[in-house]
């Protein structure tokens, strides 16, 4: 009698699991080149196709950088600065902190919105900690989409699968320079490494069974025919980005060529451009030496030397300046911050006229972005405790205001609001209207905490001073009694 036995599912992905990987695989290698081209772009890597008219063979490999998809790229990104994560009930939030301290996501949610805005999206990986306790916190990671991709249910608005492919983890024991996968499913995430045969060998199952994908997508400029999301360095900023670049290499090559002024002499013998020796003089030592002292002919005449206009780059600079302005309004960013400048400076209200847009921009990405936070810090928690966090406790995200208001105009709203009875002067909201940062705003309420603290015991002081008072021998008339 012959006995089957079957593969175990812990060494072997199931024919299911390997379709399911071959589709995302090709999903991901079908997007990284359009992902690669922008990162060139904001990287100032990009090759700029040339007309191939005025640019000399010799100069082909001159190569001219305008760094204008970067400034605008991070110039939204700065506003985005992510402070804190609280429940929106107001009550106790430390665990939502202790999470977000742990995996370091104040500095990090920097890089997670840098890459939504290069590559129009990011990814948030929740897991497990994998220290070994049971107090270990959640593990929170921003992946790029170089590395990632994720399947997307419409209908309920969440992933059914994911896949990352990357460097192998120093815990694996594999090769130098090994690759690995890691796909992530709604009960369990499964990594493994490229088997001998040419497949791939399960090396871990993290049976997690949550009924859901520990993946977050953090998308930019979404639509509802592509909620994959698109890049903030758009076909038109890289077109801009390339005519810039010829105009400035075009620069370089009249530099070249129409630099120093060229001249023309008429009727000069041949010996001007001779040594002592009789050798001819190379162009150079020609142009600044002894055509400056030419000698006289047999008929006694000087011979006629001139010059002809040098080249003027002022067409060029206004050329520039205008893909300059153009720019800016792709970016939504004031013309000076792309180096577009006038002989009047702009007034501050003018200035904050023009960052009206990006503020805009900026408030968008922030409740895009936060809602992305919120669903990884919900995963992180039901990774912790076993179970999902109360459907009614909502998990709110704290921005720094992205706008630049003064902090005088700050100030003066806060204290209005305050006189109207509006706000009470000892709430949280009054303290992050007055612009203070959640750092600040805690030592503000740690600040407080100890003046009640205080009062409390200067009362307490001051009533068992009482007491003794009431309690000790009175003196009247001379007499000594009891009070």
């Amino acid at each position: 009698m012959t006995v089957s036995i079957p593969e175990l599912p812990l060494l072997h992905l199931s024919d299911d699991e390997i379709a399911l990987v071959q589709l995302l695989r090709a999903d991901m290698m079908r997007d990284r080149w359009a992902l690669q081209l922008r990162d060139a772009y904001f990287n100032g890597e990009q090759l700029v196709r040339d007309l191939g008219i005025s640019i000399p063979p010799q100069l082909k490999g001159l190569h001219t950088v305008i760094g204008w998809p970067r400034v605008g790229v991070e110039s939204l990104e700065e506003r985005l600065d992510l402070e804190a994560f609280r429940w929106a009930d107001g009550r106790g939030s430390s665990e939502l902190s202790e999470i977000a301290e742990a995996n370091d996501l104040f500095d990090e949610s920097s890089l997670a919105h840098l890459d939504a805005l290069v590559y129009g999206r990011e990814y948030l990986a929740v897991g497990s900690g994998g220290c070994g306790t049971d107090d270990c916190p959640p593990l929170i990671t921003a992946e790029s989409p170089l590395d990632m991709t994720l399947m997307w249910d419409a209908r309920s608005r969440m992933g059914t699968a994911a896949l990352r492919e990357c460097a192998a983890d120093t815990f694996i024991e594999s090769g130098p320079e090994e690759r690995m996968l890691v796909l992530y499913l709604p009960d369990q995430t499964v990594m493994c490494l490229p088997s001998e045969s040419g497949g791939w060998e399960v090396v871990d199952r993290d049976i997690h069974r949550l009924g859901v994908v520990p993946v977050v997508r953090m998308a930019n400029r979404q639509r509802t025919a592509d909620r994959v999301g698109k890049s903030e360095i758009t076909p038109e900023v890289m077109s801009i980005t390339d005519a810039a670049c010829r105009r400035l290499m075009g620069m370089e090559v009249a530099a070249e060529f129409f630099g120093a002024p060229q001249r023309y002499i008429l009727g000069a013998s041949e010996s001007a451009f001779q040594d002592a020796e009789g050798n001819p003089l190379d162009a150079w030592a020609t142009y600044i030496g002894r055509v400056l002292g030419l000698e006289r002919d047999e008929d006694g005449n000087v011979p006629t030397v001139g010059q002809f206009a040098a080249h003027d780059p002022t067409g060029m600079t206004r050329i520039i300046d205008l893909y300059a302005r153009i720019m800016s309004s792709q970016f939504g960013l004031p013309p000076h911050m792309l180096g577009y400048t006038t002989d009047n400076p702009a007034s501050a209200d003018a200035i904050r006229s023009t960052e009206a847009k990006l503020v805009k921009r900026s408030e968008r990405r922030i409740r895009r972005f936060g809602r992305a936070w919120q669903d990884a810090m919900r995963l992180a928690l039901w990774v912790r405790d076993g179970e999902p966090p109360e459907a009614s406790r909502r998990i709110e995200t704290v921005w720094r205001n992205p706008a630049t208001p003064t902090v005088a105009a700050q100030a003066d709203a806060t204290v209005k609001l305050v006189a109207a009875g509006i706000l009470p002067a000892d709430s949280d909201v009054t303290l992050e209207m007055a612009g203070l940062s959640e750092g600040q705003r805690q030592r503000v309420r740690a600040d407080r905490q100890r003046a009640r603290g205080t009062a409390v015991l200067d009362r307490l002081a001051a009533l068992g001073a009482s007491d003794d008072a009431a309690r000790s021998p009175e003196v009247v008339d001379g007499d000594v009694g009891l009070g």
